[in-house]
């Protein structure tokens, strides 16, 4: 009788285990682009200058043209609250880009930061609009 206990136990156990595995991995798996504000290209401002970034997600990208007057690309970012993150040690740390949230502490994800498709050596809060540049800010796993 004890043993036949211990093994519906055993066996109850392991399903919670499967059934909550299987609801993380599903919920990894959901579609990110659901809560983008931006599914097609857009144009945003009316500056002087005009800055082109792409955004990156899994398999899916849009391109924002921003015309702006602010010396940053991530001043022109905020201006149109297409970025939101927190101030650190280096600067803006970006958790959201279009709407889409990146958090390495919730499930090891991040904005990587590209300059004509090279590493950016700064940030984008620090990083100086060039005309015919092309940004991009990638969704990284």
């Amino acid at each position: 009788m004890k043993k036949t206990f211990t093994k519906s136990i055993s066996i109850v156990l392991l399903l919670i285990f499967a059934v909550f595995f299987a609801s993380c991995n599903a919920e990894e798996q959901t579609d990110i682009w659901a809560d983008a504000a931006y599914t097609e290209d857009a144009e945003f401002g009316d500056g002087a200058k005009t800055v082109t970034v792409e955004i990156k997600a899994e398999e899916n990208s849009v391109v924002f043209t921003i015309h702006t007057d602010k010396d940053t690309v991530g001043a022109a970012l905020l201006e149109h609250e297409l970025i939101a993150g927190e101030d650190g040690p280096y600067g803006l740390y970006v958790k959201e880009v279009n709407g889409i949230v990146a958090d390495f502490d919730i499930n090891q994800s991040y904005w990587a930061f590209y300059i004509d498709g090279e590493t950016a050596m700064t940030g984008v809060d620090t990083t100086k609009i060039t005309e015919n540049q092309t940004y991009q800010l990638v969704y990284t796993k």
